[in-house]
């Protein structure tokens, strides 16, 4: 039976390691304990250029000190989480100093940004206690070890960054307090927009727009310049929704049915969208959106040419192609943006979306609208496109699938509009009967051309080994060098149209679930689509995230279902039959 090993131990070992060769780092490998905290290094990466080695932080409920309302709740203890890991990452990165050769002295943890996700940066639990995973790049000369700079970093930084940010007394109560119930809160409003069968909410006061395309957090007022025009519903849109903290909040609900925003250029059209987008997540306190919220089964969907279609049924959208080609289940490696755009909708449905959300800038013009010339000028029987603006209507009939669509320029959407939304110098206004009117006085003349009735779309099989994570030796292989992309195995996949991943942490984590899926389908010698996307929900809800990876890494964030479709569906080795 192994001594308890303590601080000081760690610190002497980690001397008489100093000009050792890298590898001897190992011996470090376990726990420590701390008195106050309990340290685990789980990993000791192999080299100084490899991935820094992985630890852990164990506070028990007496050290942490937190208030109960800190944890009184999963929606409470997520926020919670959430605000420590980002108070940790921020603390990190200032402590963090090159040490030596490549990454020596970094120490980073993931931090969650404006989104407030079930996350492995921070967990708290059920008693109180914490857990905080993080990653240490350990010293070294060449490959020669560093064994004082380790010292000084394990025994005397990581401590002062635990006191900083975990024990009793380094938390502001109010401030704990503040992003433990505006979690709940937006939980709470989420529950209650589903209950009363609204798409969406966005409150009274809600500052929507970001500072940049690569910048999530809130735009601020310029002095002199550009001002934030907060949120205000439309009356007749108002709704009033209570909160466990908050009171009654008031704000924007929006229906159910085929509901338009449209407006001028800059008036804040795909903002709305965007925040609306974004609504399927949680925000923190400050974030200007932390009262938006969509139902969880919201899906962005756009075109996306090039990309890779698989075994879908687009045939509701796209009829027979020239030389007779069957479009029921459709495959191509390059799809055109209108083909890529139906299949879009169509794996949505798959995956059980229950709300579509679309902007004209990033649609098909050719899917989205054919207008009474074009019409005369290309008759249907040499035209297979069969336009969304006929196929809207029926989509919300028979799947009871809304859709909220952002236009511009297509007119011909209002004669299927349930709700229209006339956004003008950032300020919603509900102009359902105007447009009703209009659409009157001014008539298309356009005929509809739907054929085929949208539907559920049929079952599609993965079969055994459809897909294949590993790489070389190793059983799985998943990397992601960026935001934007996934290395699955062998595959290099670009998930940049996938506007609802919001994360490299969920990227990584939809990466583990695609190899979870692999797993599961070799075992029972194939699933369909929907059995795969149930199989990883169910491991989700068992074992949380770390359901996905058993050494407990520190940087997964949490995904839908939806995501996880996206992805398999970008796969270009992906095969399927149908089911």
């Amino acid at each position: 039976m192994n001594p308890r090993r303590d601080a000081a131990e760690l610190a002497r070992t980690l001397e008489e390691l100093d000009g050792r060769g890298y590898k001897a780092y190992k011996t470090v490998q376990g726990t420590w304990h701390f008195g106050v905290f309990t340290l685990h290094v789980d990993h000791v990466q192999g080299d100084p250029f490899a991935d820094p080695s992985r630890v852990r932080v164990v506070v028990p409920p007496s050290e942490a000190g937190l208030p109960g309302g800190a944890y009184a709740g999963a929606s409470r203890a997520v926020g919670t989480a959430a605000y420590l890991a980002r108070r940790f990452a921020a603390a990190a990165r200032a402590a963090s100093r090159r040490i030596g050769t490549g990454r020596g002295g970094e120490i980073r943890m993931e931090d969650p940004g404006q989104k407030v996700l079930p996350q492995t940066a921070v967990l708290v639990g059920t008693d109180g206690g914490v857990e905080a995973r993080f990653t240490v790049g350990l010293p070294a000369a060449g490959r020669r070890i560093l064994g004082r700079a380790a010292s000084e970093l394990l025994t005397r930084t990581v401590p002062a960054l635990v006191a900083e940010v975990l024990l009793a007394g380094a938390h502001d109560a109010d401030e704990v307090e503040r992003h433990a119930a505006t979690n709940e809160d937006a939980d709470a409003l989420r529950a209650e927009v589903e209950r009363r069968g609204l798409v969406a909410f966005v409150a009274d006061g809600a500052r929507l727009p970001r500072r940049s395309g690569v910048d999530d957090r809130p735009l601020r007022d310029e002095p002199g310049g550009t001002r934030v025009v907060p949120f205000r519903s439309p009356e007749s849109l108002r709704v009033r929704i209570p909160t466990p903290n908050s009171g009654e909040i008031a704000g924007m609900g929006i229906p159910p049915g085929i509901t338009l925003v449209v407006g001028g250029g800059f008036h804040g059209k795909s903002t709305l969208l965007r925040a609306l987008e974004a609504g399927v997540y949680n925000h923190r306190p400050g974030d200007g959106r932390e009262r938006v919220v969509s139902i969880r089964d919201a899906v962005k969907v756009r075109a996306e040419d090039g990309r890779a279609v698989t075994g879908v049924d687009i045939s509701p959208f796209i009829g027979t192609l020239p030389q007779g080609r069957d479009t029921s289940f459709f495959s191509t490696p390059n799809a055109s943006g209108s083909t890529s755009q139906a299949a879009a909708i169509m794996e949505a449905l798959e995956s059980g979306a229950r709300a579509l959300l679309i902007d004209e800038d990033t649609s098909a013009t050719n899917f989205m609208i054919r207008d009474r010339r074009m019409q005369e000028l290309v008759p249907k029987a040499s035209e297979p496109i069969t336009p969304f603006v006929d196929q809207a209507r029926k989509l919300y009939a028979a799947c009871d699938v809304s859709c909220v669509l952002v236009l511009g320029g297509s007119g011909d959407y209002l004669d299927v509009a349930d709700t229209v939304i006339r956004m003008n110098a950032y300020l919603a206004e509900e102009v359902t009967e105007e447009a009703r009117e209009v659409a009157r006085r001014f008539p298309t003349g356009r005929e509809s051309e739907a054929g085929r009735p949208v539907a559920t779309p049929p079952p599609r099989r993965l079969p055994a080994g459809a897909l294949n994570p590993e790489r070389g030796r190793r059983p799985v292989h998943v990397k992601v060098p960026d935001a934007r992309t996934l290395v699955f195995g062998q595959e290099v996949v670009d998930v940049v149209a996938v506007e609802q991943i919001v994360a490299r942490a969920q990227l990584r984590a939809l990466g583990l679930a695609l190899a979870h899926v692999a797993r599961v389908s070799k075992e029972r010698g194939g699933l369909t689509v929907r059995e795969a996307l149930d199989a990883v929900d169910r491991l989700l809800e068992q074992d949380g995230l770390d359901g996905l990876d058993p050494r407990r890494p520190g940087n997964l964030f949490s995904f839908r279902r939806h995501e996880l479709a996206a992805i398999l569906n970008r796969l270009r080795t992906l095969r399927v039959v149908p089911g």
